[in-house]
């Protein structure tokens, strides 16, 4: 099993279930230190009908849920199984719904530095526990500054429509491939998974698609 394990991970930095979800695939993946994987995360728009500049929180929660009321009624799970899961989820801060597009390059761009993963970690803890605007370019500067990136180039690069086509792109083809939950795990492009599965759950299935891997490379 000594192949590298490919997990693509389609999600979206506002859907709280994958902020959940990524903190249990981090646990599953400890789980299984003998297993080498390189997780990818791939775009995906759980509002795709929000415009670029984004609208107030409360605007989206009474055209997608009928009012706030009613959302915070039925979210309640979701902020005990971020606290379960060691998340601060504190949705009350959240005052700016956010077109995600942007995000999506910027985790796009932090790859080339393999930093993918700490820049999707920094603008989920933005946008669920410090309440941040996630469609201003300054807090996505300062997100990519704080993963060690350089702000400048982010900036200039954000200012620009550089790989808007891409993530539109890639977002597109998770859809039509009938991806309509997330998050939705890949592993090794045999196994898929969809929702935040626990991470003994998700360790298993991880074991399985090494097997898997492994039996396709020993056949060729």
């Amino acid at each position: 099993m000594s192949a590298t394990l490919a997990i693509d991970v389609i999600s979206d930095v506002v859907c709280p279930w994958c902020y959940i979800g990524k903190r249990f695939l981090e646990q599953a993946i400890a789980l299984k230190p003998e297993i080498p994987v390189e997780v990818r995360f791939r775009p995906y728009f759980l509002n795709p009908w929000v415009p670029r500049e984004g609208i107030s929180r409360e605007e989206y929660l009474i055209t997608k849920f009928g009012s706030v009321e009613r959302y915070n009624s039925n979210n309640n799970r979701v902020v005990e199984a971020a606290a379960a899961a060691g998340l601060d989820y504190q949705r009350d801060r959240i005052k700016r719904q956010p077109n995600t597009i942007d995000c999506h390059r910027l985790i796009l761009w932090a790859g080339e530095a393999g930093k993918a993963a700490a820049v999707k970690q920094r603008l989920m803890k933005i946008y669920f526990s410090e309440g941040g605007d996630l469609s201003q370019t300054e807090v996505l500067v300062g997100a990519a500054m704080d993963c060690g990136l350089d702000g400048d180039e982010v900036r200039a690069r954000l200012a620009s429509q550089q790989d808007v086509d891409e993530v539109e792109r890639e977002a597109q083809s998770a859809k039509e491939a009938g991806i309509e939950g997330v998050p939705c795990f890949i592993l090794g492009g045999t196994i898929a998974l969809s929702g935040a599965q626990p991470p003994e759950y998700l360790a298993a299935a991880i074991e399985r698609a090494a097997a898997e891997q492994a039996k396709r490379v020993a056949a060729e």
